[in-house]
């Protein structure tokens, strides 16, 4: 008894070691067949957006669909059978994403969902399953963990700034512009658009207080966007600094 348990434990940890590392062999070339899997699905998805496409085309590309998710099915239940906490696995980022990208194949055969075009979409979700493979991602969500109290500090700050900037231009032009300007709520699209430095030009100001006040939005938007920048390249370079180190 004791062997028997012993053996599938043993190779639970081997998987577990090669899911989770990059070991040369069978590992790794199963980690690259899993990337290169999610790149040429995502090409898929794309091309099959073209109108003018053969049937034979969409059948090859139907079936390369069906191969595709017989992989992706199989890694999700593997991980899900050498995780020591399979709910936790389950309920997991990565684990709701490798969900996500399968289960909307499973479901067609169960509903029309092309009266649900917003499963379609879910396959784009495979962009995330790549995350899992990539180093360089890794090292900025990291980053974002860095420095995610600063980041969260200053979201707030920004969303003040953003409410003021709508307050502001809606006094300066509800009188000259009473259908542009017509609530604070109305105001909200000149301000995302002038503190993002965006200014699509469809809304803004003819008032001189108006433009004076646009003016200094649009040096307040400059540091808005300035601050978390550097915060988190500060952070992606200690990161990196810290792997290196390591």
């Amino acid at each position: 008894m004791t062997t028997g348990s012993a053996a599938p434990t043993s190779l639970r940890v081997r998987i577990r070691k090669a899911l989770e590392t990059s070991q040369p062999g069978l590992a790794r070339g199963f980690q690259w067949t899993v990337q290169v899997l999610i790149v040429l699905s995502i090409v898929g998805f794309t091309v099959e957006t073209l109108p003018d496409l053969s049937p034979d085309f969409r059948a090859w590309l139907r079936r390369f669909e069906v191969l595709a998710i017989s992989v992706f099915t199989f890694e999700y239940l593997l991980r899900l059978w050498i995780a020591e906490d399979r709910l936790g696995f389950v309920f997991s980022f990565f684990g709701i994403i490798d969900l996500l990208v399968i289960l909307p194949f499973y479901l067609q055969f169960a509903v029309d969902l092309r009266s649900l075009r917003v499963f379609w979409l879910f396959r784009l979700f495979r962009l995330f399953k790549l995350v899992r493979y990539v180093d360089a991602v890794r090292r900025i969500s990291s980053a974002f963990r860095m420095v995610r109290v600063d980041l969260a500090v200053f979201g707030v700050g920004a969303l003040f700034v953003f409410y003021l900037a709508a307050v502001g231009i809606y006094f300066f032009e509800r009188d000259a512009q009473p259908e542009t300007f017509a609530s604070v709520f109305h105001a909200f699209w000149w301000a995302l658009a002038t503190l993002t430095t965006v200014g699509y030009g469809d809304v803004y100001p003819v008032t001189v207080g108006g433009k004076i006040f646009t003016f200094f939005t649009l040096m307040v938007g400059l540091g808005v966007f300035a601050v978390p920048t550097g915060l988190i390249t500060m952070a992606i370079v200690n990161t990196r600094e810290a792997d290196i180190d390591g």
